[in-house]
């Protein structure tokens, strides 16, 4: 198959009615604060999932500079975006929440407690580790937890994206492909009931059975110093009838609307993918132009047509008002970037 290269997860897609709202309750409690890129442009590529017509959009990929994967908000801009038919409950099939990681729970929780936000009690998860459930204004879950790496200490309470809750319908077979095809390979538990740190949610009162995967190799690459370690935890629902998170919906609606991974390596992981019978659903074919931003795009469903995003990135900016970006396309692509030029992002701080 040749060398893939996964640096860990670039972003998290997040479908908003109104992107600057969004990203400035993203940067006031997240620390989400470094702009990558934001750009209004027509999706062309997305067609199978935005009913077969080009879309308006405007995107921002933001990034937290102590480390964790971004948030990419995205917002339609010639339709009102749909929300759920019914609740969201949790293992309806897709993503459920993002992991977001934490230095200190304990006092993240009585910070976001003395800000007045709808946070769940604190409690244990399986492995006997602080947690708890934040809602962003428009009803998104997150989960604070213990984070185990960063990129540099910016006095914030919590990196970025650390992983993400996803519901499956046959937990062995997500199993199976978030490790051949993602590298997650290794279980920290896997348990079956009802749990105390999930009560709180929508349906986290129902039997399910609970997956934790993380990966046992430390990922490479140029920005796998910044993105860091993650995990994906699989829940598969035991006592009810779920449901797609966006059955009868558009991608870019609201809510969690994809996973995306930082890889290298497109073509070899095209022939992989299509080899587990996961092929791509989505292909750039060639450098895509973000405006400020530019590389290669592709998508594949997990077995429960959970979208999956790998881009292989080409150019980024750094000093975007001198000029400065940075090409990513002449350089050994498991090499990490030095650190003063990863740091050189906080160039695009925006600022409240």
């Amino acid at each position: 198959m040749g060398n893939i290269i996964i640096s860990g997860i670039q972003q998290v897609g997040i479908g908003v009615t109104n992107l600057h709202e969004a990203w400035r309750w993203y940067r006031q409690h997240f620390g989400m604060d470094i702009r990558i890129f934001e750009e209004e442009a027509v999706a062309k590529l997305m067609l199978p999932y935005t009913g077969g017509k080009p879309r308006r959009r405007h995107a921002a990929l933001a990034i937290n500079m102590q480390g964790g994967g971004g948030f990419e908000i995205w917002q339609y801009m010639d339709r009102i975006p749909e929300s759920p038919k019914s609740e969201i409950m949790l293992g309806d099939y897709g993503i459920f929440a993002v992991k977001i990681k934490s230095r200190d729970v304990k006092q993240n929780y009585q910070d976001f407690l003395s800000q007045g936000l709808n946070v769940s009690p604190l409690n244990k998860d399986p492995q006997g580790q602080d947690t708890f459930f934040v809602q962003d204004p428009y009803g998104n879950y997150f989960q604070i937890v213990n984070g185990n790496s960063w990129f540099q200490d910016e006095n914030k309470h919590t990196g970025a994206a650390f992983g993400t809750l996803i519901g499956v319908s046959d937990i062995e077979k997500s199993v199976h492909f978030y490790n051949e095809i993602l590298g997650y390979d290794q279980i920290v538990y896997d348990c079956t009931g009802s749990f105390p740190d999930l009560l709180s949610l929508p349906g986290g009162e129902n039997t399910c059975r609970r997956i934790l995967l993380k990966h046992s190799k430390s990922r490479v690459g140029a920005f796998s110093r910044l993105l860091g370690d993650s995990q994906i935890e699989l829940f598969q629902v035991k006592d009810r009838q779920a449901k797609g998170i966006f059955n009868d919906r558009f991608w870019g609606d609201l809510g969690f609307i994809h996973l995306c991974f930082d890889i290298n390596g497109m073509e070899q992981l095209r022939e992989k993918c299509n080899t587990f019978g996961h092929p791509f659903t989505i292909d750039s074919s060639q450098s895509f132009d973000m405006g400020e931003a530019a590389g290669h795009f592709s998508y594949i469903e997990d077995p429960d047509g959970t979208l999956i995003e790998f881009v292989e990135t080409h150019k980024i900016p750094l000093l975007k008002k001198l000029g400065w970006y940075l090409n990513l396309q002449k350089r050994n692509p498991e090499k990490s970037l030095p650190g003063w030029i990863v740091k050189a992002l906080a160039f695009n701080r925006v600022k409240d």
